[in-house]
């Protein structure tokens, strides 16, 4: 019973703690950087948040009304999919990138795979206005959003006015990507004190210290840089990445670093989603790195690792599952406003 307590305690500590009346606080970890995101410009409501929610799930965010965010960003798969390598969009195209996690974006300064975008509050028109993936306008959007029975109440209900713009459903849609806090696997009850790894996750942690943790840096797993890691390109997808959006050739095949919380869940591996399991990427890191003159300094030294160096390392990786963050009821579905 005390530790039911006790956890119960700790769950409060890490994620979006909802106060009397609308106003939500961002309660961050301990040990945590501290946020980019500016929360005393634009605190968190849960009303807000709520009908973020919604909109996060809706498919009338595309033009055919089929695709939703949630489509290619499912919470049981830590905010991705898991179907298919490259993400599917409207009247079923294919994209030419495997969809990023969503989680802990609060301290994310740039977003997508090649950083185009810097706003998560404006995030949502990327994919809105691609024509493989939602081929659909703000403008549209707004429009039958205002004629549904359903939100002009729900706008109300977060800005005081029922009329619905497209400033008031971006901010919420990042609103309610601004709650995906992932904070409590294994790992971070170990760092906790509350539990202790096992022989093999510890040497894990060892070997991940000494050959990840540079890029995929402690707490969030991530240096939220750009890196080259050596894949190989897909000559059929010719995604020479960062590059496209800096123009600078210092920035050719350079993807942004993407967190290993619950990576477990989150396959195909890498921008294109070339890698089905943990030991491709494994192997990819020990044997495939392509030289080049954008790789990254981290990666010109070989990685050796042993078969059962691998195997700990692994399962270290396994502890960064958060099973609370992923099966969280106010992530899902929000049938109490979107079934009739």
């Amino acid at each position: 019973m005390k530790k039911s307590i006790i956890f119960v305690i700790l769950l409060s500590t890490i994620a979006i703690a909802f106060k009397t009346g609308e106003q939500t606080s961002m309660k961050v970890p301990s040990g945590w950087p501290k946020p980019n995101y500016d929360f005393a410009k634009h605190p968190l409501k849960r009303s807000t948040i709520e009908l973020g929610r919604a909109l996060f799930y809706d498919p009338m965010l595309s033009r055919n009304n089929t695709i939703s965010c949630a489509s290619c960003h499912s919470p049981y798969n830590a905010f991705t999919h898991v179907d298919h390598a490259l993400s599917h969009g409207i009247e079923d195209k294919i994209g030419t990138r495997n969809s990023p996690t969503l989680m802990n974006l609060a301290w994310n300064k740039l977003f997508m795979w090649d950083g185009a975008v810097n706003n998560i509050e404006v995030q949502a028109l990327a994919p809105m206005h691609n024509k493989i993936e939602m081929d659909e306008t703000i403008e549209h959007v707004v429009t039958k959003l205002q004629a549904s029975k359903i939100y002009p109440p729900l706008f109300r209900k977060a800005f005081g006015d029922s009329i619905v713009t497209g400033e008031h459903t971006l901010r919420a849609i990042g609103q309610f990507m601004l709650t995906l806090v992932s904070a409590n696997a294994k790992y971070d009850s170990v760092m906790r004190h509350q539990s202790k790894f096992n022989a093999q996750e510890e040497n894990g942690y060892r070997l991940f210290k000494t050959h990840c943790a540079a890029c995929h840096t402690e707490p969030l797993f991530t240096n939220h840089s750009f890196e080259n890691n050596g894949l190989p390109i897909d000559i059929a997808l010719n995604d020479l990445g960062r590059i496209r959006i800096t123009q600078n050739p210092t920035d050719s095949l350079k993807f942004k670093v993407p967190t290993l919380r619950n990576i477990e869940f989150s396959y195909p591996y890498m921008h294109d989603g070339r890698f089905k399991t943990l030991t491709a990427v494994l192997k990819h890191y020990t044997s495939g790195i392509q030289k080049s003159n954008t790789l990254s300094p981290k990666l010109e030294q070989p990685i050796v690792l042993s078969a059962n160096e691998q195997v700990d390392l692994t399962a270290f990786l396994l502890t960064l599952s958060d099973k609370s963050f992923l099966f969280n009821p106010n992530f899902v579905y929000p049938k109490h406003i979107l079934l009739p």
